[in-house]
């Protein structure tokens, strides 16, 4: 097994054995590393006859909680989310997370939002001092289709940098959400206050979400090359339990 993968699959099981408990509904996130915390939860409710409900955050999630044969439900059913697990592009040394380069982030942030913890699992060149350090293909904004140019002139006026029309592989024309959305990849130019800039972009009228995550994660699992994790928690937060989130 390569180092990356060796690193998120150490992270993935370590944080599905420290947060999920029976009797828990969980929100499952998308990417890859989050197939590693899917297949441990399966190997655990198969073994301790764990009574689990899982609420996806994307077509690929649905499809993992199905194939492994856990639970599946929804908001509707269960809006109250024990603790949801996420993978991220990239954290920062406050959790600041950057997410949506799977494209998924607007139900990642609505599940982890729901949720009373918000892990994040993750390998080593995800952990960052400062956003933009790893991670240089700038922050997924999710925005209607239709809107997608002039939301894009006014992050220019705004903030700055530049906002990219993300284009598919395998296919023609501009990647689609799961729902029916474009995505702008905003390249920032400096060292921002990311709760001013979410803010700002937000305001924008075209704007569905963004993939800034600020205030969210409790606690963030590195697997390192080696197997090893390093865990980090939130200290504005006084770790988990004591979730409060700031959109």
């Amino acid at each position: 097994m390569d180092p990356i993968t060796a690193g998120k699959r150490a992270a993935a099981r370590q944080a599905v054995d420290n947060h999920i408990k029976n009797n828990t509904v969980v929100g499952i996130g998308s990417g890859s590393t989050i197939v590693f915390a899917v297949e441990r939860l399966a190997e655990r409710v198969k073994t301790e006859n764990l009574q689990i409900l899982c609420i996806p955050t994307s077509f690929q999630a649905r499809q993992l909680i199905i194939g492994n044969n856990l639970q599946l439900t929804d908001l509707e059913r269960n809006p109250d989310i024990d603790v949801a697990i996420d993978g991220a592009d990239e954290v920062d040394s406050d959790l600041v997370c950057i997410k949506g380069g799977g494209g998924c982030q607007t139900q990642e942030k609505v599940v982890a939002a729901a949720a009373k913890d918000f892990i994040v699992i993750a390998d080593y060149r995800k952990d960052s001092e400062q956003l933009g350090t790893s991670w240089t293909r700038g922050i997924p904004i999710e925005v209607l289709p239709f809107a997608y140019r002039t939301v894009q002139k006014k992050i220019k006026l705004l903030l700055g940098g530049v906002a990219e029309l993300r284009n598919g592989t395998m296919k023609a024309g501009p990647v689609v959400t799961d729902n029916g959305n474009f995505i702008l990849d905003w390249k920032f130019d400096s060292i921002r206050n990311w709760k001013e800039c979410n803010s700002t972009i937000k305001m924008i009228p075209g704007v569905v979400e963004t993939g800034l995550f600020l205030n969210m994660a409790c606690k963030a699992y590195f697997g390192q090359a080696d197997g090893s994790v390093t865990v980090r928690s939130a200290a504005k937060m006084n770790g988990c339990g004591n979730h409060q989130n700031n959109l």
